[in-house]
């Protein structure tokens, strides 16, 4: 997301659980109901919601129920959590579209909920990708793929060309 022209900032963190503050060893126990999340800042007259919901939805699987490839867990599970009913609208909307559409070949499972807590990840989970693509297998095997995909499908959106 932070490759995106109107993204401001990306935070990692946890949303959807009911322990205060918890941390990742809490959420990857799977016992907190939290979901790894990220909280994207971004300039709606730059960028659109429904165009961070594009890239959100091309680049993670919106049909399995709490896995996202072998990672499995509810703490994986796919959700958007909003901040108003403006954005409840645009989300639920464009989940009806893709369904619509059948852009997936299963239903989509997404949950979408109002963001009642965001708690953001320990430092060394801000801008993992980053810090640890040459070294960590899971950047490569995982990450990789994804940025390939979104460079190729949206790549007019991106800060800079190839980014």
């Amino acid at each position: 997301m932070q490759k995106l022209r109107g993204v401001v900032s990306v935070t990692s963190g946890y949303a959807g659980g009911t322990t205060d503050n918890p941390t990742f060893y809490d959420v990857a126990r799977d016992t907190t109901g939290h979901a790894e999340v990220v909280q994207v800042a971004f300039d709606p007259s730059v960028l659109s919601l429904e165009t961070l919901l594009d890239v959100f939805f091309a680049t993670h699987d919106p049909t399995s129920v709490n896995r996202q490839g072998h990672d499995v867990g509810s703490q994986y599970r796919s959700a958007v959590y909003y901040k108003n009913d403006a954005q409840r609208t645009v989300i639920e909307e464009y989940i009806q579209k893709l369904e619509h559409e059948n852009v997936f070949q299963k239903k989509i499972v997404t949950e979408v909920a109002p963001l009642s807590q965001f708690y953001p990840a320990e430092a060394y989970h801000q801008n993992y990708y980053n810090q640890n693509k040459d070294t960590n297998p899971y950047c490569s095997a995982v990450i990789d793929p994804k940025l390939a995909k979104l460079r190729a499908r949206f790549a007019p959106f991106l800060k800079e060309p190839g980014a």
